[in-house]
Order: structure tokens, then sequence, then C-alpha cells
């Protein structure tokens, strides 16, 4: 692992307002949704398209594990913005057409990740050309880790570009668009980072120019940019939280505004961990993507620490066919992408992606 890698890996965050990570079987909503998980039967005769996101180890596109396990159709690869483009306007797509070169050599598919977040004080994901020139507002803000409300005590947890800046949005556009000349219809798609953001709730670590609403129309804008740059390979936002409200006690409408325009637009959805017994998954994200599949394309994230969440009705370490059963049959999803945490990916993954001889089996082994 590089490390770039470990600013990037995962991709992901924790919630942006706590939430408990048990079952509340109290709480209908929750039991609701876990019924209709355990007792729904499959009806979906889509298959299930099976990605390892091997975030920026690259390298690892070129092991044996990867490569002849059949059911693995591609791998999905982490690009910053600020390696794709090293100066403005200077773009240096040299890494995806390596990594697109050598899947497509081996019979596997390309995925983009393009990420302009990052989970570290030290790594920004921007270019430079953006921290320095002031017409920019710093390219980037700091996000941050809030626990229990306590935004004076915030601890910094990385930086996001400013995705609702008017000249920062511009210069994000304008690399959607080189990208998209060159590889729309070449990849099998690309997707955004998480939509969730750690500004807080109060205001005060709001950066400039940052609010909700403005927020929210920026993730919007953003999703409409990038299908129009990738008219042909799929194009997915991962939405999975919005700042500024908590579903179903805080539902200002906010993530729900960002499916709907993302379905009108026919830009797939999805997101950052397949918790299928975590109440803030259920009760966020999980239900818009499911009202969505069938519209637009469908992208669910293993990430670190998902293989390690316990079933509450086995007591036990959730499965890899379990995890695909929730996946296909609850949220009725087109692509898994795969991390490849240890020890999981190697002991787990990869020995039941080769029982298989393709989806068709898989299928077949999560009714059985």
């Amino acid at each position: 692992m590089n490390r770039d890698s470990k600013v990037f890996r995962g991709g992901h965050r924790p919630p942006p307002q706590p939430a408990s990570e048990g079952i509340n079987m109290n709480n209908p909503k929750i039991v609701c949704t876990l019924f209709i998980f355990l007792c729904c039967a499959s009806v979906s005769a889509r298959p299930v398209h099976h990605y390892v996101f091997f975030s920026q180890d690259r390298q690892k596109i070129k092991e044996a594990s990867f490569l002849e396990t059949k059911a693995l159709e591609g791998a999905q690869v982490t690009y910053p913005w600020r390696l794709l483009e090293r100066g403005k306007d200077e773009y240096d797509f040299s890494a995806i057409r390596e990594d697109l070169a050598f899947l497509n050599s081996k019979g596997k598919k390309l995925f983009i990740q393009l990420q302009d977040v990052t989970f570290s004080e030290q790594w920004k994901g921007v270019p430079g050309y953006l921290l320095r020139d002031p017409i920019y507002n710093g390219g980037a803000d700091k996000q941050y880790k809030v626990k229990n409300g306590d935004e004076e005590h915030a601890v910094v947890d990385g930086w996001a570009a400013r995705r609702w800046d008017p000249a920062v949005q511009e210069r994000f556009h304008k690399l959607l668009f080189a990208l998209g000349k060159e590889f729309d219809g070449r990849i099998e798609g690309i997707n955004f980072a998480e939509s969730s953001v750690g500004f807080g709730a109060s205001g005060r670590l709001f950066p400039k120019g940052f609010t909700f609403e403005i927020y929210r129309d920026a993730i919007i804008t953003n999703l409409k940019a990038l299908k129009r740059a990738f008219p042909k390979s799929i194009a997915l936002q991962y939405a999975n939280f919005m700042p500024g409200e908590w579903r179903p006690i805080n539902d200002r409408g906010y993530l729900r505004a960002v499916y709907q325009a993302a379905k009108e637009s026919k830009v797939g959805v999805g997101g950052p961990d397949l918790r299928p017994y975590r109440p803030g998954q259920l009760q966020n994200s999980y239900p818009l993507i499911r009202e969505a599949a069938g519209i637009v394309p469908i992208g669910i994230a293993v990430q670190d620490g998902n293989y390690e969440d316990v079933n509450p009705t086995t007591g036990k370490r959730v499965t890899i066919a379990e995890l695909i059963k929730f996946a296909k049959e609850y949220l009725k999803v087109d692509y898994i992408f795969w991390c490849t945490q240890e020890p999981y990916y190697s002991e787990d993954l990869i020995p039941f992606m080769r029982r298989v001889s393709g989806n068709g089996s898989i299928r077949k082994r999560e009714r059985g």
C-alpha cells in the first residue's frame, strides 16, 4: 500500500451525526426493513457485477488472486483530482490509460472513483493551483469529526474540495469533460466520492459560502455534469448522507432531492458501506437506493470494517453470501465493489468467488 492509499482508502467517513450501532428492535422502521430483507425472495433476474475496490493500490490489479477469479469482472480504482491535473489545464491521465490497457488485456473492466476528498489533515485532494490562487477561496476546506455535538472540540478529519464554490466547480467540470472525451464508453463507469461531509451542524465550522441548501444544489449540479461528460459509461453518485439532516428524525429533503435529481438525469446512485444491520444506513440512504433500483444503475461498496459486522440474528460475523443477498434482494444493486481488507479479502471473498462460475451460480448458492 502506498502512502496516498491510506489517505483515500475506503473513501468514506462515519455518519455526520451519532447513531446507535446496535439494532433497536423497538424502532418500527428498522424492524420493517429487516423483515423485508429476511423474508423477501429474489425476483430480480438482473445479474450483479462484482468489482474489487483497490483504492489507490493500483499495483494490486496485477495480482493473480484477482485476475484468475472470473466472477470478479473488474477493478474500481481511485484517482485523486490532484493527480489527474498536475497544473491548471495540465491533465495527466497516464495512470488511467495504463490501468485500462492492462485490465482490458486480461478481460477485466475499469471503474473509476474520482476522489476530491481526503481523510487525513496532511493531504489535500485538489490541484495545487486551486490552493494558491485566491479566486478559488482555498480550493479545499477542512472536515471535522464531531463527537456528541461538541463542535468546540472537533478534530480535523481531512479535506473536502469546495464542491459548492462556482470557481472550483468550473474547474472540476472541465476535468470531467476532459476525462469523458478520452474514456467515455471505454470504461465501465465512473463514480464520485460520497456526498457526506463533516462541517458540523451549528455553522461555526462551516467553510466560506457553505450552507446546507447550497451544498445540496452543488451535488445535484455536479452529478448532472458527470452524466453530460459520460453519456455512455455508467455515471454514479455515492450519496449516503447529507449535512444538515438525519433521516428520518430530521428529514429536510436534502438526500431525497439528490436521489430525485439522479433519477431524472439517469445517474446511478449508491454509496460506501454495505451494512445490512446498521440503523444509520437503514434509515438514510438504503430506502432511497431501493426506490431508485430499476430506474438507474445501483452500486454499493463493501468498505473497510463491513466484513466485520455481526448479524444480530446469528450472533456471528456477516458472511459474503449474506452481504450479497442483502445487496441483491433488498437494495437491488447492479454493482458491488469489494474492498481488499485482510484477512477477509483473501480468506473469505476470493474463495467464495472462486467457488462460483459466474453470477448465475452466485444466485443459486444464495437461495440454497
